[in-house]
């Protein structure tokens, strides 16, 4: 089992940048698939990023292709996203999760392990 927390929320203009953490502890974070998801205020979850065991696969969501970077560093049980070029509708609540497998990264129930989630807000 493995427990993760996020940080780096905040609060930021358009056009900014932010990075969220994902800390793992527990056991180690190579062994997990890990995604990060969010959800806005009356919307539900949805996939932002995924990335496998040991980096070399990534994928992004359409609506944060090019302005968002999943990474991982095994070695400090941690994952990061790197948001830049930040709009009003990335506003939301992020969240990290691990699976083991990596089949259905992109849907939120197939994760077994979320952390209780970061808030980010983007305004004009």
């Amino acid at each position: 089992q493995v427990q993760l927390v996020e940080s780096g929320g905040g609060s930021v203009q358009a056009g900014g940048s932010l990075r969220l953490s994902c800390a793992a502890s527990g056991r180690t974070l190579s062994s997990y698939y890990m995604g990060w998801f969010r959800q806005a205020p009356g919307k539900e979850r949805e996939f932002v990023a995924t990335i496998s065991w040991g980096g070399d696969y990534t994928y992004y969501a359409d609506s944060v292709k090019g302005r968002f970077t999943i990474s991982r560093d095994n070695a400090k049980n941690t994952v990061y996203l790197q948001m830049n070029s930040l709009i009003l509708e990335d506003t939301a609540v992020y969240s990290c999760a691990a699976k083991s497998s990596g089949l259905r990264i992109m849907l939120s129930r197939a994760y077994d392990y979320w952390g209780q989630g970061t808030q980010v807000t983007v305004s004009s």
